[in-house]
Protein backbone atom coordinates (compact mmCIF):
# COMPACT_ATOMS: atom_id res chain seq x y z
CA UNK A 1 0.00 0.00 0.00
CA UNK A 2 1.08 3.62 -0.47
CA UNK A 3 2.20 5.77 2.47
CA UNK A 4 -0.77 7.13 4.44
CA UNK A 5 -1.20 10.33 6.44
CA UNK A 6 -2.51 10.26 10.01
CA UNK A 7 -3.66 13.08 12.32
CA UNK A 8 -2.53 13.71 15.87
CA UNK A 9 -4.44 11.59 18.40
CA UNK A 10 -5.94 9.33 15.75
CA UNK A 11 -6.52 5.74 16.82
CA UNK A 12 -5.34 3.17 14.27
CA UNK A 13 -7.48 0.14 13.61
CA UNK A 14 -6.15 -3.40 13.52
CA UNK A 15 -6.74 -3.48 9.76
CA UNK A 16 -4.66 -0.35 9.27
CA UNK A 17 -1.81 -1.73 11.39
CA UNK A 18 -1.91 -5.04 9.55
CA UNK A 19 -1.79 -3.22 6.20
CA UNK A 20 1.18 -1.11 7.28
CA UNK A 21 3.06 -4.18 8.52
CA UNK A 22 2.27 -6.15 5.37
CA UNK A 23 3.67 -3.35 3.24
CA UNK A 24 7.04 -3.69 4.94
CA UNK A 25 7.34 -7.21 3.56
CA UNK A 26 5.08 -7.22 0.53
CA UNK A 27 4.78 -3.89 -1.23
CA UNK A 28 1.66 -3.05 -3.16
CA UNK A 29 2.43 -3.82 -6.82
CA UNK A 30 1.08 -1.79 -9.72
CA UNK A 31 1.74 -3.45 -13.10
CA UNK A 32 2.28 -1.20 -16.11
CA UNK A 33 2.10 -2.35 -19.73
CA UNK A 34 3.11 0.93 -21.41
CA UNK A 35 5.53 3.77 -20.64
CA UNK A 36 4.59 5.42 -17.36
CA UNK A 37 5.17 8.68 -15.45
CA UNK A 38 5.35 8.29 -11.68
CA UNK A 39 2.78 9.99 -9.44
CA UNK A 40 2.88 10.93 -5.75
CA UNK A 41 0.74 7.93 -4.82
CA UNK A 42 3.53 5.57 -5.96
CA UNK A 43 5.64 6.39 -2.87
CA UNK A 44 6.29 3.21 -0.87
CA UNK A 45 4.93 0.90 -3.59
CA UNK A 46 6.38 -1.39 -6.27
CA UNK A 47 5.96 -0.20 -9.87
CA UNK A 48 6.44 -3.17 -12.17
CA UNK A 49 6.76 -2.92 -15.97
CA UNK A 50 5.47 -5.97 -17.85
CA UNK A 51 5.77 -4.88 -21.50
CA UNK A 52 7.34 -7.10 -24.16
CA UNK A 53 8.83 -4.07 -25.94
CA UNK A 54 11.04 -1.21 -24.77
CA UNK A 55 9.36 1.30 -22.39
CA UNK A 56 10.26 4.18 -20.09
CA UNK A 57 9.51 5.15 -16.50
CA UNK A 58 9.62 8.94 -16.22
CA UNK A 59 10.37 10.72 -12.92
CA UNK A 60 8.62 14.11 -12.57
CA UNK A 61 9.86 17.15 -10.65
CA UNK A 62 8.08 18.71 -7.64
CA UNK A 63 6.14 15.51 -6.97
CA UNK A 64 8.21 13.73 -4.29
CA UNK A 65 9.97 14.91 -1.15
CA UNK A 66 13.38 14.19 0.33
CA UNK A 67 13.43 10.67 1.79
CA UNK A 68 10.64 9.31 -0.38
CA UNK A 69 11.41 6.00 -2.11
CA UNK A 70 9.75 3.31 -4.22
CA UNK A 71 10.80 0.10 -5.94
CA UNK A 72 10.97 -0.26 -9.74
CA UNK A 73 11.28 -3.55 -11.65
CA UNK A 74 10.93 -5.16 -15.05
CA UNK A 75 9.07 -8.43 -15.59
CA UNK A 76 8.57 -8.10 -19.34
CA UNK A 77 11.03 -8.89 -22.11
CA UNK A 78 11.36 -5.24 -23.13
CA UNK A 79 14.11 -3.07 -21.65
CA UNK A 80 12.93 -0.35 -19.24
CA UNK A 81 14.71 3.04 -19.20
CA UNK A 82 14.38 5.21 -16.09
CA UNK A 83 14.56 8.89 -17.05
CA UNK A 84 13.83 12.42 -15.88
CA UNK A 85 10.47 13.70 -17.06
CA UNK A 86 11.89 17.22 -17.55
CA UNK A 87 15.03 19.30 -17.06
CA UNK A 88 13.65 20.38 -13.68
CA UNK A 89 14.82 17.11 -12.08
CA UNK A 90 17.98 15.01 -12.25
CA UNK A 91 17.95 11.22 -12.05
CA UNK A 92 21.29 9.52 -11.39
CA UNK A 93 22.43 5.89 -11.06
CA UNK A 94 25.09 3.47 -12.24
CA UNK A 95 22.54 1.89 -14.59
CA UNK A 96 19.23 3.45 -15.57
CA UNK A 97 18.23 0.60 -17.89
CA UNK A 98 16.52 -2.53 -16.56
CA UNK A 99 16.74 -5.82 -18.39
CA UNK A 100 14.07 -8.46 -17.77
CA UNK A 101 13.89 -9.38 -14.05
CA UNK A 102 16.02 -6.38 -13.10
CA UNK A 103 14.96 -3.98 -10.35
CA UNK A 104 16.05 -1.49 -7.72
CA UNK A 105 15.08 1.37 -5.40
CA UNK A 106 14.45 4.95 -6.53
CA UNK A 107 15.22 7.34 -3.63
CA UNK A 108 14.69 11.10 -3.61
CA UNK A 109 17.22 13.53 -2.17
CA UNK A 110 14.86 16.41 -2.89
CA UNK A 111 11.90 17.31 -5.08
CA UNK A 112 14.36 17.86 -7.93
CA UNK A 113 16.92 15.09 -7.48
CA UNK A 114 16.68 11.30 -7.29
CA UNK A 115 19.06 8.32 -7.40
CA UNK A 116 18.26 4.85 -8.68
CA UNK A 117 20.07 2.07 -6.82
CA UNK A 118 20.10 -0.93 -9.14
CA UNK A 119 19.47 -4.23 -7.39
CA UNK A 120 19.68 -7.90 -8.36
CA UNK A 121 18.46 -9.27 -11.65
CA UNK A 122 20.67 -7.43 -14.17
CA UNK A 123 23.51 -9.94 -13.92
CA UNK A 124 22.46 -11.85 -17.04
CA UNK A 125 21.90 -10.80 -20.63
CA UNK A 126 18.99 -12.37 -22.50
CA UNK A 127 20.21 -13.56 -25.90
CA UNK A 128 19.10 -15.43 -28.99
CA UNK A 129 21.70 -17.54 -30.77
CA UNK A 130 22.37 -19.59 -33.89
CA UNK A 131 25.11 -22.24 -34.08
CA UNK A 132 25.85 -23.77 -37.51
CA UNK A 133 28.56 -26.40 -38.06
CA UNK A 134 30.60 -27.05 -41.19
CA UNK A 135 29.20 -29.00 -44.15
CA UNK A 136 30.83 -32.19 -45.44
CA UNK A 137 33.05 -32.63 -48.51
CA UNK A 138 31.83 -34.42 -51.63
CA UNK A 139 32.96 -37.94 -52.50
CA UNK A 140 35.01 -39.20 -55.47
CA UNK A 141 34.57 -42.46 -57.35
CA UNK A 142 36.94 -43.26 -60.17
CA UNK A 143 34.63 -45.94 -61.56
CA UNK A 144 31.44 -43.91 -61.73
CA UNK A 145 30.40 -40.86 -59.61
CA UNK A 146 30.73 -39.64 -56.02
CA UNK A 147 27.92 -38.82 -53.63
CA UNK A 148 27.02 -35.30 -52.54
CA UNK A 149 27.84 -34.34 -48.94
CA UNK A 150 25.50 -33.53 -46.08
CA UNK A 151 24.93 -30.01 -44.80
CA UNK A 152 26.10 -28.93 -41.35
CA UNK A 153 23.96 -29.11 -38.22
CA UNK A 154 21.94 -26.16 -36.90
CA UNK A 155 20.96 -25.35 -33.32
CA UNK A 156 19.11 -22.23 -32.16
CA UNK A 157 18.15 -20.77 -28.79
CA UNK A 158 15.89 -17.90 -27.73
CA UNK A 159 15.72 -15.78 -24.57
CA UNK A 160 18.71 -17.59 -23.07
CA UNK A 161 20.01 -15.87 -19.87
CA UNK A 162 23.76 -15.42 -20.34
CA UNK A 163 25.62 -14.68 -17.11
CA UNK A 164 28.62 -12.37 -17.06
CA UNK A 165 31.78 -14.11 -18.22
CA UNK A 166 33.92 -15.10 -21.19
CA UNK A 167 32.41 -17.55 -23.68
CA UNK A 168 34.28 -19.36 -26.44
CA UNK A 169 32.79 -19.26 -29.93
CA UNK A 170 33.98 -22.05 -32.23
CA UNK A 171 33.20 -21.90 -35.96
CA UNK A 172 33.61 -25.26 -37.67
CA UNK A 173 35.41 -25.70 -40.97
CA UNK A 174 33.84 -27.35 -44.00
CA UNK A 175 35.06 -30.83 -44.89
CA UNK A 176 37.47 -31.19 -47.79
CA UNK A 177 36.18 -32.90 -50.92
CA UNK A 178 37.92 -36.18 -51.76
CA UNK A 179 40.69 -35.66 -54.29
CA UNK A 180 43.19 -37.80 -56.16
CA UNK A 181 41.53 -41.19 -55.89
CA UNK A 182 38.33 -42.95 -54.88
CA UNK A 183 37.16 -42.20 -51.35
CA UNK A 184 34.74 -40.43 -49.03
CA UNK A 185 34.80 -36.70 -48.51
CA UNK A 186 35.76 -35.39 -45.05
CA UNK A 187 33.11 -34.59 -42.46
CA UNK A 188 32.45 -30.98 -41.50
CA UNK A 189 33.82 -29.79 -38.14
CA UNK A 190 31.65 -28.94 -35.14
CA UNK A 191 30.70 -25.40 -34.10
CA UNK A 192 29.94 -24.32 -30.55
CA UNK A 193 28.64 -21.54 -28.31
CA UNK A 194 27.09 -22.60 -24.98
CA UNK A 195 26.31 -25.87 -26.75
CA UNK A 196 27.88 -27.57 -29.76
CA UNK A 197 26.57 -29.11 -32.95
CA UNK A 198 28.18 -31.78 -35.16
CA UNK A 199 29.12 -31.24 -38.78
CA UNK A 200 27.65 -32.72 -41.93
CA UNK A 201 28.85 -36.07 -43.28
CA UNK A 202 31.16 -36.31 -46.24
CA UNK A 203 29.75 -37.72 -49.46
CA UNK A 204 30.23 -41.39 -50.30
CA UNK A 205 32.81 -42.38 -52.87
CA UNK A 206 33.24 -46.11 -52.41
CA UNK A 207 29.73 -47.56 -52.70
CA UNK A 208 30.05 -49.01 -49.19
CA UNK A 209 27.27 -50.94 -47.59
CA UNK A 210 25.26 -49.77 -45.60
CA UNK A 211 26.36 -46.64 -47.42
CA UNK A 212 27.61 -43.11 -46.85
CA UNK A 213 28.61 -41.72 -43.49
CA UNK A 214 26.26 -40.42 -40.82
CA UNK A 215 26.41 -36.76 -39.77
CA UNK A 216 24.09 -33.91 -38.87
CA UNK A 217 22.91 -34.60 -42.40
CA UNK A 218 24.04 -37.77 -44.17
CA UNK A 219 26.14 -38.02 -47.29
CA UNK A 220 24.72 -39.27 -50.59
CA UNK A 221 25.52 -42.76 -51.87
CA UNK A 222 28.10 -43.28 -54.63
CA UNK A 223 27.01 -44.85 -57.91
CA UNK A 224 26.12 -47.47 -58.72
CA UNK A 225 24.01 -48.65 -55.84
CA UNK A 226 25.50 -46.86 -52.80
CA UNK A 227 23.10 -46.07 -49.96
CA UNK A 228 22.76 -42.62 -48.44
CA UNK A 229 23.88 -42.02 -44.86
CA UNK A 230 21.42 -41.24 -42.09
CA UNK A 231 20.97 -37.81 -40.55
CA UNK A 232 20.74 -37.01 -36.84
CA UNK A 233 17.24 -36.28 -35.55
CA UNK A 234 16.58 -32.53 -35.08
CA UNK A 235 19.88 -31.62 -36.74
CA UNK A 236 19.46 -32.74 -40.34
CA UNK A 237 18.29 -35.35 -42.81
CA UNK A 238 19.48 -38.43 -44.67
CA UNK A 239 21.37 -38.47 -47.95
CA UNK A 240 19.89 -39.98 -51.09
CA UNK A 241 20.72 -43.35 -52.64
CA UNK A 242 22.59 -43.85 -55.91
CA UNK A 243 20.89 -45.44 -58.85
CA UNK A 244 21.46 -49.14 -59.40
CA UNK A 245 21.09 -50.57 -62.87
CA UNK A 246 22.87 -51.14 -66.15
CA UNK A 247 24.21 -47.88 -67.49
CA UNK A 248 22.65 -45.84 -64.65
CA UNK A 249 25.36 -44.02 -62.78
CA UNK A 250 23.82 -41.12 -60.89
CA UNK A 251 24.97 -40.71 -57.28
CA UNK A 252 22.76 -39.62 -54.38
CA UNK A 253 22.52 -36.04 -53.14
CA UNK A 254 23.57 -35.13 -49.60
CA UNK A 255 20.95 -34.46 -46.96
CA UNK A 256 20.16 -30.88 -45.96
CA UNK A 257 18.89 -29.38 -42.73
CA UNK A 258 15.59 -28.66 -44.46
CA UNK A 259 15.09 -31.91 -46.37
CA UNK A 260 16.45 -35.30 -47.47
CA UNK A 261 18.87 -35.70 -50.34
CA UNK A 262 17.46 -36.86 -53.67
CA UNK A 263 18.15 -40.29 -55.14
CA UNK A 264 20.15 -40.67 -58.32
CA UNK A 265 17.91 -41.01 -61.36
CA UNK A 266 19.12 -42.72 -64.52
CA UNK A 267 22.51 -41.18 -65.24
CA UNK A 268 21.62 -38.00 -63.34
CA UNK A 269 22.80 -37.21 -59.82
CA UNK A 270 20.32 -36.67 -57.01
CA UNK A 271 19.55 -33.14 -55.82
CA UNK A 272 20.93 -31.98 -52.50
CA UNK A 273 18.52 -31.61 -49.61
CA UNK A 274 16.96 -28.21 -48.92
CA UNK A 275 18.66 -25.58 -46.79
CA UNK A 276 17.05 -23.80 -43.81
CA UNK A 277 16.70 -20.01 -43.64
CA UNK A 278 17.41 -17.95 -40.51
CA UNK A 279 17.00 -14.19 -39.95
CA UNK A 280 18.81 -13.37 -36.68
CA UNK A 281 20.91 -10.80 -38.53
CA UNK A 282 17.81 -9.16 -40.00
CA UNK A 283 18.45 -10.74 -43.41
CA UNK A 284 17.25 -14.18 -44.45
CA UNK A 285 20.29 -16.47 -44.84
CA UNK A 286 20.06 -20.08 -46.02
CA UNK A 287 22.25 -22.60 -44.20
CA UNK A 288 23.12 -26.29 -44.45
CA UNK A 289 21.86 -27.36 -47.85
CA UNK A 290 22.97 -30.75 -49.17
CA UNK A 291 25.51 -31.16 -51.97
CA UNK A 292 24.29 -32.48 -55.32
CA UNK A 293 25.21 -36.02 -56.37
CA UNK A 294 27.79 -36.52 -59.13
CA UNK A 295 27.01 -38.12 -62.48
CA UNK A 296 29.29 -40.17 -64.76
CA UNK A 297 28.03 -38.54 -67.95
CA UNK A 298 25.68 -35.56 -67.74
CA UNK A 299 23.19 -34.21 -65.28
CA UNK A 300 25.03 -33.60 -62.00
CA UNK A 301 22.57 -33.04 -59.15
CA UNK A 302 21.73 -29.47 -58.09
CA UNK A 303 22.89 -28.61 -54.59
CA UNK A 304 20.63 -27.05 -51.99
CA UNK A 305 20.93 -23.28 -51.55
CA UNK A 306 24.59 -22.30 -50.95
CA UNK A 307 25.71 -25.94 -51.37
CA UNK A 308 27.84 -27.38 -54.20
CA UNK A 309 26.40 -28.87 -57.38
CA UNK A 310 27.32 -32.40 -58.39
CA UNK A 311 29.99 -32.82 -61.09
CA UNK A 312 28.81 -34.08 -64.45
CA UNK A 313 30.92 -36.25 -66.71
CA UNK A 314 34.61 -35.61 -66.01
CA UNK A 315 33.93 -32.48 -63.93
CA UNK A 316 34.64 -31.93 -60.25
CA UNK A 317 31.89 -31.37 -57.73
CA UNK A 318 31.15 -27.76 -56.86
CA UNK A 319 32.33 -26.12 -53.64
CA UNK A 320 29.79 -24.85 -51.11
CA UNK A 321 29.62 -21.18 -50.10
CA UNK A 322 31.83 -20.21 -47.15
CA UNK A 323 30.04 -19.80 -43.79
CA UNK A 324 26.79 -21.21 -45.12
CA UNK A 325 27.52 -24.80 -44.07
CA UNK A 326 26.39 -26.46 -47.29
CA UNK A 327 27.70 -29.84 -48.46
CA UNK A 328 30.17 -30.13 -51.30
CA UNK A 329 28.99 -31.62 -54.59
CA UNK A 330 29.93 -35.20 -55.49
CA UNK A 331 32.62 -35.58 -58.14
CA UNK A 332 31.87 -36.75 -61.66
CA UNK A 333 33.69 -39.67 -63.24
CA UNK A 334 37.37 -39.71 -62.20
CA UNK A 335 37.08 -36.31 -60.56
CA UNK A 336 37.20 -34.70 -57.16
CA UNK A 337 34.39 -33.91 -54.77
CA UNK A 338 33.65 -30.31 -53.85
CA UNK A 339 34.56 -28.76 -50.49
CA UNK A 340 31.93 -28.20 -47.82
CA UNK A 341 31.08 -24.74 -46.52
CA UNK A 342 32.31 -23.54 -43.12
CA UNK A 343 29.84 -22.79 -40.34
CA UNK A 344 28.77 -19.64 -38.51
CA UNK A 345 27.64 -18.46 -35.07
CA UNK A 346 25.25 -15.52 -34.50
CA UNK A 347 24.43 -13.95 -31.12
CA UNK A 348 21.86 -11.19 -30.71
CA UNK A 349 20.14 -9.27 -27.91
CA UNK A 350 17.95 -6.22 -27.39
CA UNK A 351 20.14 -3.16 -27.85
CA UNK A 352 18.63 -1.53 -24.76
CA UNK A 353 19.48 -4.63 -22.67
CA UNK A 354 23.07 -4.52 -23.82
CA UNK A 355 23.46 -0.98 -22.45
CA UNK A 356 23.61 -2.49 -18.94
CA UNK A 357 26.77 -4.46 -19.81
CA UNK A 358 30.22 -4.05 -21.29
CA UNK A 359 30.57 -6.42 -24.23
CA UNK A 360 33.86 -7.23 -25.95
CA UNK A 361 34.98 -9.85 -28.46
CA UNK A 362 37.84 -11.57 -30.22
CA UNK A 363 37.60 -13.23 -33.60
CA UNK A 364 36.47 -10.06 -35.43
CA UNK A 365 32.74 -10.79 -35.69
CA UNK A 366 30.53 -8.56 -37.82
CA UNK A 367 28.56 -6.31 -35.47
CA UNK A 368 25.30 -4.79 -36.65
CA UNK A 369 21.77 -3.80 -35.71
CA UNK A 370 18.40 -5.02 -36.90
CA UNK A 371 15.41 -3.15 -35.55
CA UNK A 372 15.67 -3.12 -31.75
CA UNK A 373 18.41 -5.79 -31.68
CA UNK A 374 22.20 -5.83 -31.89
CA UNK A 375 23.83 -8.90 -33.44
CA UNK A 376 27.33 -10.39 -33.49
CA UNK A 377 28.00 -12.62 -36.51
CA UNK A 378 31.06 -14.87 -36.16
CA UNK A 379 32.66 -16.40 -39.23
CA UNK A 380 35.81 -17.40 -37.36
CA UNK A 381 36.57 -18.75 -33.88
CA UNK A 382 36.76 -16.17 -31.08
CA UNK A 383 35.21 -15.12 -27.76
CA UNK A 384 32.13 -13.23 -26.56
CA UNK A 385 32.70 -11.41 -23.26
CA UNK A 386 29.92 -10.00 -21.03
CA UNK A 387 31.06 -7.80 -18.12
Amino acid sequence: MAIQSFSSGQTLTAAQMNSLQANDYNQTVSAKTTSYTLVAGDVGTHVQMTAATATTISVPAATFAAGDSLFLSSQGAGAVTIQAASTAITVNGSSLTLAQYGGGTLRFQSASAATFFSGAGVGSLSIDFLVVSGGGGGGRDDTQAGGGAGGGGILTGTSFPLAKGTFTVTVGAGGAGKSGSTGNGADGSFSSFITHVVGGAGGDGVRSNPGAKVGASGGGGASPGGKGGAGITNLGNAGGDANLGAGQFGAGGGGGNGGVGGNGSGSGGGAGGAATANSLTGSSISYSGGGGGGASSSGGGTGGTNAGNGGAGNNAGGNATANRAGGGGGGGLNNNGGNGGSGEVVIRFLTADGASFTISTTGSPTIGTSGSHTFYQYTATGTFVVA
